[in-house]
């Protein structure tokens, strides 16, 4: 198939390129790299010793976005392109609404213009909110999300949804994923943010290597074992890989569906922490600080559906995630 990714610099995007090539798909990458570098183009060929088309382009910008629907035949898209930290969105909600739901939009016309029938959207489980009790499971639908980010994922997701009701040939997969973390193999790809990271695993990654002198934990407080916020960490590999079935299940079935990723298993931040202090033995400095606005307390995934359509599971640990992140880290010391 010959698929456009969307954001496929980014960090989701950049692994889930790697597992298309290397499953013989034909792959079109768009991304204005705010969130990413030139540089994981250069090493995505490496990894997968083939050539790539890459563009730098906004989704906002139509005309040029309409240029590549018009100089390729797609058979399928997965949308990774938008802005993802969750207290800038607080922060700036009208920038996160016009770049995740406005571009999101010109994407989605081009697609029905072109006749462009699968759809994979890279979603998120902040779609759930805080109102349903763990493991989150799609039937639940959507919540009342505690940030813009969430709220930005979940008008996405009412957008498809209706739009999927106008065509019955047309199949859309919403993939809502936990937390991605880890890094390929090749330590040639993975993750890390400049400044202060938005994510847990590559902020303490940032204090292993002294980059930061310690990290920031928000909230000791929650109703939870150790007090500290609870997520379902899933390798990047895995969740690409995840990718990968979806937009294969996409073409062979018509249709919306929702559907999680990831392990099905809660980890606190203190024991990340301690995962990550066994992986790279170093010990890692900590401040408890107030809980950051628009986060949740418990969050992991009921991953019985994925299993089920998509005949996906994961692989990794959290001991392995952290091993990996560590390993890209010392690799990619500036």
């Amino acid at each position: 198939m010959k698929i456009l990714v969307t954001g496929g610099l980014g960090y989701i995007g950049s692994h889930t390129v790697v597992e298309l090539l290397n499953n013989n798909h034909s792959v079109v990458i768009v991304d204005n790299l705010i969130n990413s570098k030139i540089e994981v183009l250069d090493n995505l060929k490496i990894i997968t010793k083939k050539e790539i088309d890459f563009y730098q382009i906004d989704i906002l910008n139509f005309i040029e976005l309409e240029k590549i629907f018009k100089k390729y035949k797609f058979d399928a898209i997965i949308h990774f392109a938008g802005l993802k930290a969750v207290g800038e969105s607080c922060d700036k909600p009208l920038l996160y609404y016009e770049n995740n739901v406005s571009g999101s939009i010109n994407l989605y016309n081009l697609a029905i213009k072109h006749n462009v029938k699968n759809i994979v959207f890279s979603s998120s489980a902040t779609v759930y909110g805080d109102d349903f009790k763990v493991p989150f499971k799609e039937e639940y639908g959507l919540g009342t999300c505690t940030n813009p980010y969430g709220e930005t994922k979940k008008i996405n997701e009412i957008i498809l949804t209706d739009l999927s009701k106008t065509d019955k040939d047309l199949s859309v997969v919403l993939l809502r994923y936990f937390n991605p973390v880890g890094a390929s193999k090749t330590q040639l790809l993975g993750e890390n943010p400049n400044g202060i990271p938005n994510n847990l695993v590559p902020y303490i990654a940032k204090v292993a290597i002294k980059e930061l002198p310690y990290l920031n934990v928000y909230g000791n407080d929650y109703n939870t074992p150790d007090g500290t916020a609870i997520r379902d960490y899933i390798h990047i590999i895995d969740l690409a890989k995840g990718h990968l079935k979806a937009v294969e299940y996409a073409v062979k079935n018509k249709g919306i569906e929702v559907i999680n990723l990831g392990t099905g298993k809660g980890t606190s931040v203190l024991e990340m922490v301690k995962a990550y202090e066994k992986a790279s033995n170093i010990k890692i400095d900590y401040k408890i600080q107030p809980r950051r606005k628009g986060d949740i307390e418990t969050c992991f995934a009921d991953t019985a559906k994925a299993k089920k359509l998509l005949n996906f599971e994961t692989e990794y640990d959290i001991e392995e995630m952290c091993l990996d992140s560590y390993n890209y880290m010392i690799k990619n010391i500036k």
